[in-house]
């Protein structure tokens, strides 16, 4: 089995991203895009899979950091006759994908060795391995790779091994270098001036943070890790660098997230543009209109990072998966039909304009389309915000984020003068907001309900104030909150929805972690309704849960205190970005009134 997941780093180059253990070995690299085919994927399977591990001979113990605002990865290992420093990075792209892995001599003499078991389509296909000229080369089918160092190797039971011994001021690289079997010999790169331009790209990026509240070292890591998660040549932003990373150790609950899905790409641009990136937001709104383009009625959950809307899903039976997990390779979600994306793409292009980008673009013409939709299939049955498997139902958060859109539209109109149906888009709004408050709010157990006609919760509700729909001091609000608490917050964390065996919603039997999203948004609940200490705590347990080089799954499992699910995961840095932008507006008040009271 692979280490635990929050045992594990990325390292990006903007294209695609490998995870680095704390053992030193890259157990997952796709190349040449984030949903390519792996090379590297030992983290769903055994080391046979493919990896490739840089670390001393005997024991060690591990510290390790991103070098300041960077992606650029620091691993040191300390024996006991010293200490080696391992930095990992793929330098940005601008050639054929690449790793390039340096090791310091820090104190004293420690003796290293490296192991290389490359695995092409996902940990399949054993390549040809041969030298030509100061490379070893390895090849099968499309995928060729090259690896350049200094370091003699050797081939021993279908893997390239080497020893090496590192010294106080040593400095020893591997460069790793991918590229279609059919083209020559990619050109070697500097690796210690790769590094600094590495360095010089992520830091220059992130400097037009405008976040300066008191949780900006983790605001910037999420940043960080957001932009890594991005496609450079499109825009397109995947949900999640991994496949089949389970929501429950030993489950079946484990999908492809190397895609673009709206709803996680439309909440990221909003965090990033939010956030001062006003680039990524235009080089998304681009992906996203070139992508929905054409009829509404077609409009996909999710799409491949260039716009590629058939995302077959298959299982890759050769491989155990994590913890005997199923392995999924494509995501047949796609297919579904969630009225929530419409209200939620509405919203990210509405909240664009706010922040300045042009109000007189095309996009416009698309939202009159969408709207059209969103008119003619509102009280249409959905698989909702959490792709259910179990069959469409009339979920309430879906005809919340269909009011999202209708609201966004007129106030469209309202604030740019932009062309439109006001009165009928108006009416529209007011329709959907009567229906959601008779059919999906329990009065009895004052409470709304996770679809229309039930009795159960969930925690999806808790945007209902986030999204403006009622002010967080309603009754109504404050109802859901107390139910959610009473019923979905295990041990300070809080599930998606009700998972009993005489509950069938979603088609699978039950059992997953505390989804990390839903308690940010309890916590920005908290913030909202003046529960401010609560708020607080909140917030400080879900960054306790953060690994050591503040990194975040999509869940968390309170019985084993694992972090579970892929990783690391947009949907929760998301909304960590969110909450502390929130929590920095609503605590600043409040504080700077005890500060008076002080004086």
């Amino acid at each position: 089995m692979a280490l635990p997941i929050e045992d594990y780093a990325i390292i990006a180059d903007t294209q695609t991203c490998a995870l680095v253990g704390r053992n030193g070995s890259i157990d997952w690299l796709c190349v040449p895009r984030f949903d390519s085919a792996a090379i590297l994927a030992a983290l769903l399977g055994h080391d046979e899979n493919g990896h490739w591990r840089i670390a001393p001979a005997g024991e060690y113990t591990v510290r390790r950091r991103y070098r300041h605002e960077t992606m650029v990865l620091e691993t040191e290992f300390e024996t006991a006759g010293g200490v080696v420093r391992l930095i990992d990075f793929m330098p940005p792209r601008s050639g054929p994908p690449a790793v390039v892995r340096i090791v310091e001599g820090v104190r004293g003499q420690v003796d290293l060795e490296t192991v290389l078991r490359l695995r092409f389509d996902y940990g399949k296909v054993v390549p040809w391995v041969y030298r030509e000229h100061d490379s070893l080369v390895a090849v099968a089918g499309p995928d060729a790779v090259w690896l350049r160092t200094p370091v003699a190797l050797h081939g021993e039971n279908l893997a390239t091994r080497g020893t090496f011994t590192v010294q106080s001021g040593d400095r020893v690289p591997f460069m790793l270098t991918w590229q279609p079997s059919h083209l020559p010999e990619p050109e070697a790169i500097d690796p210690v001036h790769q590094l600094g331009v590495t360095e010089g790209y992520w830091r220059g990026w992130v400097s037009a943070c405008t976040y300066e509240g008191e949780w900006r070292d983790a605001v910037v890591r999420s940043l960080l890790t957001l932009k890594a998660l991005t496609y450079a040549p499109t825009g397109g932003i995947v949900a999640a660098a991994t496949t089949s990373l389970p929501e429950k150790l030993g489950g079946v609950r484990n999908w492809d997230y190397r895609f673009c899905w709206l709803r996680d790409a439309t909440i990221t641009l909003q965090s990033l543009l939010f956030s001062g990136f006003q680039s990524e937001a235009i080089a998304w709104r681009k992906w996203l209109l070139r992508a929905i383009a054409g009829d509404p009625a077609e409009l996909q959950i999710m799409y491949g990072v260039a716009g590629e809307r058939r995302l077959d899903e298959y299982q890759a039976t050769w491989l155990t998966g994590y913890d005997g997990n199923p392995v999924r390779i494509g995501n047949a979600a796609a297919d579904q039909f969630q009225l929530d994306v419409y209200g939620e793409v509405m919203d990210a292009l509405h909240q664009g304009r706010r922040a300045g980008l042009k109000a007189d673009d095309p996009a416009w013409g698309l939202q009159v389309q969408l709207m059209e939709f969103v008119e003619e299939h509102w009280r249409d049955p959905d698989e909702g915000i959490w792709e259910v498997r179990g069959g469409p139902r009339q979920f309430t958060h879906s005809k919340l984020m269909a009011w999202v859109a209708a609201d966004r539209a007129v106030k469209a109109i309202d604030e740019f003068g932009l062309p439109g149906p006001r009165e009928r888009w108006e009416r529209l709004r007011a329709e959907i907001r009567e229906d959601i408050l008779t059919k999906g709010y329990d009065p009895e157990r004052r409470t709304f309900t996770q679809f229309y006609g039930s009795s159960e919760l969930d925690a999806a509700l808790l945007m209902v104030p986030l999204v403006g729909f009622l002010p967080a001091d309603d009754e109504r609000v404050r109802g859901t909150v107390a139910a959610i608490e009473e019923h979905l917050l295990v041990d300070g964390f809080v599930q998606r929805y009700t998972q009993r065996h005489d509950v069938d919603v979603d088609g699978l039997p039950p059992g997953e972690g505390a989804f990390l999203a839903c308690t940010f948004w309890l916590a920005g609940n908290y913030a909202l309704m003046g529960r401010q200490e609560e708020a607080r705590e909140t917030f400080a347990r879900l960054l306790a849960l953060r690994n050591d080089v503040g990194l975040l799954s999509e869940e968390y499992d309170t019985e084993t205190g694992r972090l579970v699910g892929n990783f690391p995961q947009a949907f929760s840095h998301v909304p960590l970005i969110d909450t502390a932008r929130t929590l920095t507006s609503c605590l600043a008040p409040t504080e700077a009134r005890a500060r008076e009271g002080l004086r």
